[in-house]
């Protein structure tokens, strides 16, 4: 019975899906931003850690803080809120399409900070049961086990959304290449028929001219 569940632990540990996390560099009171393409109804969580390029070198990191803004595909703020040097966010789109992350760097003394580089590690997640971090750690391994499952399935659920955001988008190219086509067919017709009425209307008048002329 032991070694079936440490094979069934293994399966669903096997299938849990990672999320890569990235890092960038910051200047005092500079702002950087991410796109992500977000489907409705999606819960993000982020996790972010303000460092110094050079941890020697570096005394008053502490006062640093950034500053997370988050706009929707409207750009429309769906929240702002600053933080220290460590911290996480939360929120929820409201609508499908790319979301834009942005981070400013802030701290209570402008002039210690002014020339130094700063590096900021992001990791966004998708998902309504994000995996807090420290939870293998801290959690026995079932408990461990079920994050790690309840993750997995809110990812088949976030590329779910996905495919459906994409599927409603491919209708509506769909749609307007349908309208496009039979925009031109019409007017090709029309300029068809305007085409044959002028010949015809011409015809009839050099018909009638050399009927006038007695030529014919």
């Amino acid at each position: 019975m032991k070694m079936s569940l440490r094979g069934v632990a293994c399966c669903l540990l096997s299938y849990l899906v990672l999320v890569e996390a990235m890092f960038m560099d910051l200047g005092e009171q500079e702002e950087r931003c991410i796109i992500e393409d977000i489907p409705e109804g999606t819960l993000v969580t982020g996790y972010f850690l303000l460092e110094p390029w050079d941890l020697k070198q570096s005394s008053g990191l502490p006062q640093m803080g950034m500053t997370t803004t988050v706009r929707d595909p409207g750009n429309e703020v769906l929240m702002t809120k600053r933080y220290g040097k460590h911290g996480k966010f939360t929120f929820t789109s409201h609508a499908s399409g790319q979301h834009l992350l942005c981070f400013q760097t802030n701290s209570t003394s402008f002039s210690v900070f002014a020339k130094e580089k700063l590096k900021l590690h992001l990791d966004v997640q998708m998902g309504e049961h994000p995996i807090e971090r420290g939870s293998e750690k801290t959690k026995e391994n079932l408990h461990t086990m079920e994050e790690s499952l309840n993750h997995m399935i809110d990812q088949m659920m976030y590329i779910t959304r996905q495919q459906d955001q994409q599927r409603e988008r491919e209708e509506v190219f769909r749609q307007n290449s349908e309208d496009t086509n039979r925009s031109v067919l019409w007017w090709s017709v029309v300029q068809t028929t305007i085409l044959l009425s002028v010949g015809f209307w011409q015809m009839n008048r050099l018909k009638d001219f050399f009927i006038e002329k007695k030529l014919i």
